[in-house]
């Protein structure tokens, strides 16, 4: 009874994660490593944490979980300008982020979970792992006006 419970509170809060990540106004530019270049908008970050063989916890995040000695640093989507990205870090057999942040500093980071990157392009939904791109461009999507004009007519 006690795992019904907590499954359902799992699955209402992560429904609340879902709904903010699909409005999530992020567009991405990236190219992965056969150089093919791909423009997604609603960009986010997925990744499923397995609870037992048939149960899965689903994240949608606007962030990248990054480690620093240890520590996990969440770096904002509306900070990063781009992310170059090498397969392998050599110290943990991870990808390895160079993250420019919009202020101008940057740093190297290895991925602290292992991501795919997901969005929507004219073709459908895609998801590709973050270590199988090279780089990524992020910008704010374009809001959508909630007011209508009016004219008055004289």
């Amino acid at each position: 009874m006690l795992t019904r419970i907590l499954f359902i509170g799992l699955i209402g809060c992560f429904g609340f994660n879902t709904a903010f990540a699909a409005e999530s106004s992020f567009k991405a530019k990236t190219t992965d490593a056969s150089g093919v270049e791909i423009t997604l908008s609603k960009a986010r970050l997925y990744w499923e944490d397995k609870i037992d063989d048939t149960t899965f916890v689903p994240h949608e995040i606007t962030y990248v979980p990054v480690k620093r000695g240890a520590a996990t640093m969440n770096v904002k989507f509306e900070d990063i300008k781009q992310i170059q990205i090498k397969p392998d870090h050599p110290s943990k057999g991870q990808a390895a982020l160079n993250i420019s942040l919009q202020n101008g500093k940057s740093g190297e980071f290895p991925l602290a979970q292992e991501v795919s990157l997901v969005g929507e392009s004219d073709f459908g939904e895609i998801k590709v792992p973050v270590q199988e791109l090279r780089t990524i461009v992020l910008t704010r999507g374009e809001q959508q006006a909630s007011k209508q004009s009016q004219t008055k007519t004289p």
